[in-house]
């Protein structure tokens, strides 16, 4: 039997940044979502382009990168369903400020900015809740990075590692949690380098807490990951 394809609004319900907002609401936002696919490997937009929509995910998964002015590219995140990127384009219309690409064949919802504004303008009372969503991403942003500051390279590379368990689902009891990233992105995602990225796995594949392959990471023991993270 064919699986029902999820409602946009559904999609919406899922999205923390529209987690205070009532159904009709979230059907007026719906009413002006426009549905748009990407292959592998294709660009959603880059960085320094203008902003013209904010995405949702509503299949598939995606890079954030950010490009140094030397060529060097840093991941700042990965994204799959549920996730929401470049939402700032729906207040400011600014440039972009990372690029976002496919890393397989992916559907976002898009939000036109246009659009968004329009709708926020003639409904103030979601402008209110939008904005205090907002403020709560910009604190744990900062928290985060708080965090992070203060954290030696295993830790923060733990973090990343949890993190990624924690968005992922294990094929069957005992087996660990299979995480399909190579080690210069994991590099990324933690602010580090690939040589530190590399030695830390090496001593928790000795510890028997994951076991690395070519391009994946299968985290074995979830609690003692979280033991080296502080």
């Amino acid at each position: 039997m064919a699986v029902k394809e999820e409602s946009a609004v559904d999609l919406l319900e899922r999205v923390p940044l529209f987690a205070e907002l009532e159904h009709d609401e979230l059907e007026r936002f719906s009413r002006v979502a426009v549905p748009r696919s990407f292959p592998t490997g294709t660009r959603v937009f880059h960085e320094g382009d203008q902003s013209d929509a904010c995405y949702i995910v509503r299949s598939g998964s995606f890079r954030v990168t950010r490009e140094h002015s030397d060529g060097r590219a840093i991941t700042l995140a990965n994204l799959g369903s549920g996730d929401i990127f470049g939402e700032l384009a729906m207040l400011d219309g600014e440039v972009r400020s990372a690029s976002v690409e496919a890393l397989d064949d992916g559907e976002l919802l898009a939000l036109p900015g246009a659009d968004v504004r329009a709708l926020l303008a003639r409904h103030p009372e979601i402008t209110v809740k939008l904005v205090a969503a907002l403020v709560r991403r910009l604190r744990q942003a900062n928290e985060r990075i708080s965090r992070q500051s203060f954290q030696t390279v295993p830790s923060r590379v733990a973090g990343v590692l949890s993190q990624l368990v924690a968005e992922e689902t294990p094929l069957q009891e005992g087996d660990g949690v299979t995480i399909r990233m190579n080690q210069v992105d994991l590099a990324q995602l933690a602010g580090t380098s690939r040589e530190s990225v590399s030695r830390f796995l090496a001593e928790l594949e000795r510890a028997r807490v994951v076991r690395c392959g070519r391009g994946r990471v299968t985290v074995l023991d979830p609690a003692k990951l979280r033991n080296y993270i502080f």
